[in-house]
């Protein structure tokens, strides 16, 4: 890191008041640790800060919009490999990796398995701040839409067997008559069924269904639906 300057003050609002969001940090460097939580602490972001891989993946993650900052070279295994594991274990924090050790290869690498930055040591302040607020940004807006699929997920779920293979069908644009066809109903029984599911779903119209389907996944695969 190279010497402070006054961090821009837009840089602390990057949350409403409910939510503090926080930066984790992985480096084996204790002055390093302690500099990197100074600064974000700074700008009124929560920190916790690990000395190694093998500390973060012991420890319960908070559950706010967050951000890693990620020293490469590490004990044990390391910001690469950490990256995969967390990757492995569905855990989709963005991460901004730094080091003082960095090189092309590493870079693409990084890169290519979904960090935001790579950023060689000494950095400037500023930059990395601001490669941590568009992180946590990222991260809440990740968090919002899986909040939202989970409860469509939910509500699907709790439909019935048949208004289920139902939606699948309508999210897939058959009609009334030919979701009748597929399912060996009759077409006023397809009917019911879809009444039932639309208000279940709370969608308003097909239009609402159809962006409800997509969000899930469904509708595109017919092979899947009971016949």
């Amino acid at each position: 890191m190279t010497k402070r300057s006054e961090p821009r003050k837009e840089a602390a609002n990057v949350e409403g008041p409910e939510v503090r969001p926080s930066v984790l940090v992985v480096d084996d460097d204790l002055s390093m640790r302690e500099s990197l939580v100074n600064l974000f602490r700074s700008i009124g972001l929560d920190v916790v800060a690990y000395g190694s891989a093998q500390e973060l993946l012991q420890s319960e993650l908070p559950d706010v919009p967050s951000c890693l900052v990620l020293d490469i070279r590490l004990p044990g295994s390391s910001g690469l490999e950490l990256q995969s594991e967390l990757a492995k274990l569905k855990i989709h924090i963005p991460i901004i990796f730094i080091t003082a050790h960095g090189d092309i290869p590493m870079t693409v690498k990084a890169m290519k398995r979904g960090a935001i930055d790579f950023l060689s040591k000494p950095f400037r302040d500023q930059e990395l701040l601001d490669g941590v607020v568009a992180a946590i940004e990222q991260d809440r807006k990740r968090r919002g839409v899986d909040k939202v699929v989970g409860r469509l997920q939910s509500l699907f779920e709790a439909l019935s067997p048949r208004e289920q293979d139902v939606l699948k069908l309508v999210a897939a644009g058959l009609l009334n008559k030919q979701v009748a066809a597929e399912l060996g109903l009759a077409e006023i029984t397809v009917k019911i069924y879809r009444g039932h599911m639309m208000k279940k779903m709370g969608a308003r119209s097909l239009a609402d269904l159809i962006r409800m389907s997509e969000r899930l996944g469904i509708g595109t695969d017919r092979s899947r639906v009971q016949t």
